[in-house]
C-alpha cells in the first residue's frame, strides 16, 4: 500500500469522533461542562469543524492514497478480499473518475471508521493504540 497506516489510523480516529456526534438534546440548558458531565461535547454544533477537517484530510491525500483508502473500505466491508486489493484500488479510481467525490462517498457511509479498521486488519495491519 502507498498510503501510510498512520494516515489511515488518523482518519479512523477523526471519523469516529464525527460518528459519535448527535443533534442537540437540550440546546437551552445553560449549564457548563462541569455541571453536565461534559455531555455537550458529543452534540453537533454549527461551529464544529470535525467534518470540514475530515474533508481537508481527504483533499490532502494524493490520488493513490484516496483510491487505497476506498479500497480498504471495500475490503473491510467484505466487498473484496485482501488478495483483490489491486482490483479494489482500480474500482475506487473508476468511482472517483466517474465524478463521485471521495469525501462525500466516505463520509456518507455509517461506521466508516470501523470498516476501515476491519480493512486494515484483513490486510494484516492495525492501528497502534
Amino acid at each position: 500500500m502507498d498510503i501510510a497506516v498512520e494516515k489511515v489510523c488518523e482518519f479512523i480516529l477523526r471519523v469516529r469522533a464525527l460518528d459519535v456526534k448527535e443533534g442537540p438534546t437540550d440546546p437551552d440548558s445553560g449549564s457548563n461542562p462541569t455541571d453536565d458531565g461534559s455531555r455537550d461535547v458529543l452534540n453537533e454544533d454549527p461551529d464544529d469543524a470535525t467534518e470540514d477537517e475530515l474533508r481537508e484530510v481527504i483533499a490532502g491525500l494524493n490520488d493513490d492514497e484516496r483510491a487505497e483508502l476506498v479500497a480498504l473500505l471495500y475490503v473491510g466491508r467484505g466487498d473484496m478480499e485482501p488478495g483483490e486489493f489491486a482490483d479494489a484500488v482500480r474500482l475506487a479510481r473508476e468511482r472517483e473518475a466517474a465524478g463521485t467525490s471521495t469525501a462525500d462517498y466516505l463520509l456518507g457511509i455509517p461506521n466508516v471508521g470501523d470498516l476501515l479498521a476491519e480493512g486494515l486488519e484483513a490486510m494484516g495491519l492495525r492501528c497502534e493504540v
